[in-house]
């Protein structure tokens, strides 16, 4: 198979998938997802997402249709039925919904299982990045991977309209202009030889390869700060560097069209470096 979808015990490939009306996907979002790549048909840090991802539903009070153990299963399985070990591993779990749209719900039904799988291969990150910088009008629940976007779909077309490829949210503050993160990645500086990462609060999705990132760069003797830093720090940074479950360590040549980055390459290629080494070491 090239592509797959799965719905509560139903597969095939994800033109062939339908999914019932009554979903409340379809009309609230009400659901939480997460996300990573294979490699080899090896799932990189399944665990972690696992867990993320029955931490999001739990904060949303939704009941999972199956355990941690069987949805790792699950996801093992399924991977291996495409042609390519290089793969976009998604799943979700919504509200379910046996009934017509209604904004209360059956607090006992267990919510409804989806997956997705796609070819894709991880970036080296090699390649510099554009950016662009806009107010981050999102709800204050950021920590909770919700299937509610809109905000980061129109910020990602806003860098595509722009000619970049991602766009930094940053809120108002009586400090400054405080960087959060960006439409559908995690973003960090380099300055002074510090990696600056914004605090895991109720602004930021908590990323997996954020957590990988803060990790390799205390394990290689570099500072971590996981503080608060403003826009004015983004903008005068040595570095600037996006990552997410399929870009472990982006960097930028630009933002909002000024040259970006380019103070701390040794550093910068360090970090890449050891982070797509720990991906395909993980995933033989």
């Amino acid at each position: 198979m090239k592509t797959l979808g799965w719905y509560c015990g139903k597969y095939g490939t994800l033109d062939e998938m339908t999914v019932p009306m009554n979903d409340r996907a379809h009309w609230f979002g009400d659901g939480a997802y997460d996300a990573t790549s294979c490699h080899n048909y090896h799932i990189f840090a399944i665990d972690e997402h696992i867990e993320r991802f029955f931490n999001s539903a739990s904060l949303l009070e939704i009941r999972m249709p199956m355990g941690k153990a069987e949805l790792k299963d699950l996801l093992t399985d399924l991977v291996k039925k495409l042609d390519s070990g290089d793969i976009f591993v998604y799943f979700q779990v919504t509200r379910g919904g046996l009934t017509a749209r209604s904004h209360d719900y059956d607090e006992t039904e267990p919510g409804h299982l989806w997956v997705m799988l796609k070819p894709a291969k991880v970036s080296d990150g090699k390649a510099p990045i554009r950016l662009i910088t806009e107010e981050d009008r999102r709800f204050f629940l950021c920590n909770i991977k919700t299937l509610n976007l809109i905000p980061s779909v129109l910020a990602s077309q806003h860098a595509r309209r722009a000619g970049a490829q991602e766009t930094v949210f940053w809120r108002r503050t009586p400090l400054g202009k405080r960087v959060t993160e960006c439409a559908h990645s995690n973003c960090h500086i380099i300055k002074n030889g510090i990696l600056y990462t914004a605090p895991a609060d109720e602004l930021i999705l908590p990323g997996i390869a954020r957590a990988h990132l803060i990790r390799m760069c205390k394990r290689l003797g570099y500072a971590v700060s996981e503080t608060p830093y403003y826009l004015d720090d983004l903008m005068s940074a040595q570095e600037v560097l996006v990552t997410s479950s399929s870009n472990f360590c982006l960097h930028a040549e630009s933002v909002d069209g000024r040259p970006a980055g380019g103070g701390a390459p040794e550093m910068l290629e360090d970090i890449r470096k050891h982070l797509v080494e720990e991906f395909y070491q993980a995933t033989e």
